[in-house]
């Protein structure tokens, strides 16, 4: 305990010789929806906390809904008395904030390693999960893709506006994959890759994606699944702080256009053993066919995590490469779970359901959780989409029938926590019946 608080308190000191000029650093986490929480410290008093000094935060700030809001779940929120809990720092993610009008830092904070861990913190729920992997000697590696949408800065009556291209003023109103939108767009878009590098992050492929103003970052291969969710936390809130400094909007929204694509999170996962061996491509890959089988038999009871709200639900099928039904295929942008083409070494899955606006440690957690299954029950999967393009297992379109499918599925209780799938069933159904509590302007439209 006392070499991880001399490690801190070294980050902590070190830190405050490189930005003298830095007075407040930002603790944050992630909640239930996907929001950072936190705290803005002054940096003298974060070194009593990397010394061994309390860090304690509202265990229920992690239940906020999408507005921020507090729902009744269970005896949380309002009949527990509000307690905190403690948090811890994470090692290694006090980087400067460069995107903000003064001079600041931010460090990730989290319950998972303390004496009594939120149960339905997110971080906490895929800690577990990479725990019982790491006992059953199975040891995953992963890397996130990330998509998302550049807007003008100015909204119109609320609505988002095509980004200017800086070259000619000119909406870049035309879906295309042309290579010259990353020319056009390079001033942002090489600060936004150089912000994430300050922060830690492994940038790697930028690409111009097929929706006007759409691009995707890929982040490099990861054997810490806990440090590759936090990568996409972080490039979330960076990017979204950039985009503001050069004019923009950035979101991961998941369904912006309905006539454009939307937004994924695409998650690549191989697993390996102690010693360094692909657990996939063992035995003529017949792990790699039970994983699948395990994820495709978990994906319609853990649609809220990969489609967690009312938009993220109006991205599924609508446009390219975005399924409606639970299915995997060979070298297969339409399928739910993708494998593709490499060497028995680099043998993998690309998870392709999840939503850009979906909570990374979730995801990460709940397609862990499919592989594990399917590991353990040894099933044979579906027919891939190469051999029958009808192939596949329906899945809810719906939030309140994705919630009802989650919250009762026993695997799901098992594998990511009963507690953990009751409280975010609860939040996701408050949320959606919060959502509904408006009249907007084509309900009087139709009906007035």
């Amino acid at each position: 305990m006392k070499s991880h608080a001399s490690t801190l308190l070294a980050e902590v000191r070190t830190f405050r010789q490189n930005h003298p000029d830095v007075r407040y650093v930002d603790l944050i986490a992630l909640d239930i929806p996907g929001h950072f929480y936190g705290k803005r410290y002054p940096v003298e008093m974060l070194e009593k906390v990397a010394a061994g000094g309390p860090l304690k935060l509202p265990q229920n700030a992690v239940l906020l809904g999408t507005q921020g809001g507090l729902f009744k779940i269970g005896d949380y929120c309002f009949n527990d008395g509000d307690p905190d809990a403690n948090r811890r720092l994470v090692p290694g993610t006090l980087k400067p904030v460069s995107w903000e009008s003064q001079p600041l830092g931010q460090m990730l904070i989290t319950s998972d390693g303390t004496e009594a861990p939120i149960e339905f913190e997110p971080r906490e729920v895929l800690a577990k999960v990479l725990e019982r992997l790491h006992h059953k000697g199975i040891h995953p590696v992963v890397a996130f893709e990330l998509e998302f949408y550049l807007f003008d800065r100015k909204l119109d009556n609320g609505l988002p506006q095509y980004a200017r291209d800086p070259l000619s003023n000119d909406a870049d109103d035309q879906p295309n994959l042309h290579i010259e939108r990353l020319s056009r767009f390079s001033q942002v878009l090489d600060d936004m890759a150089q912000t994430a590098k300050d922060q830690g992050i492994d940038i790697t492929v930028i690409t111009a994606e097929l929706g006007p103003g759409q691009f995707e970052i890929n982040f490099g291969h990861l054997d810490d699944g806990l440090r590759a969710a936090d990568w996409a936390a972080l490039f979330c809130r960076s990017t979204r702080g950039v985009a503001l400094k050069h004019g923009y909007r950035a979101s991961f929204m998941a369904k912006p256009y309905l006539q454009f694509p939307g937004s994924g999170m695409h998650v690549h996962v191989s697993l390996y053993d102690g010693a360094g061996n692909n657990l996939l491509a063992a035995h003529q890959q017949q792990p790699l066919r039970h994983a699948v089988a395990g994820c495709l038999e978990l994906l319609p009871h853990c649609m809220p995590i990969f489609s967690p709200n009312h938009n993220a639900f109006r991205r599924l099928g609508g446009t390219v490469n975005a399924a409606t039904r639970a299915s995997w295929g060979f070298e297969d942008r339409d399928a739910c779970v993708r494998i593709p083409e490499s060497d028995p070494r680099n043998l993998r899955i690309e998870h392709r359901l999840a939503s850009a606006d979906a909570n990374p440690y979730l995801v990460l957690a709940a397609i862990l959780a499919g592989l594990e299954h399917g590991l353990e029950a040894k099933r044979e999967p579906i027919t891939p989409l190469n051999e029958d393009r009808t192939s596949g297992a329906d899945f809810p379109l719906e939030m309140l029938d994705a919630v009802r499918a989650m919250q009762h599925h026993p695997v799901v209780r098992d594998k990511l926590g009963a507690e953990f799938v009751d409280v975010y069933c609860e939040n996701k159904r408050q949320d959606h019946l919060a959502f509904q509590q408006e009249i907007n302007a084509r309900e009087y439209r139709w009906f007035l």
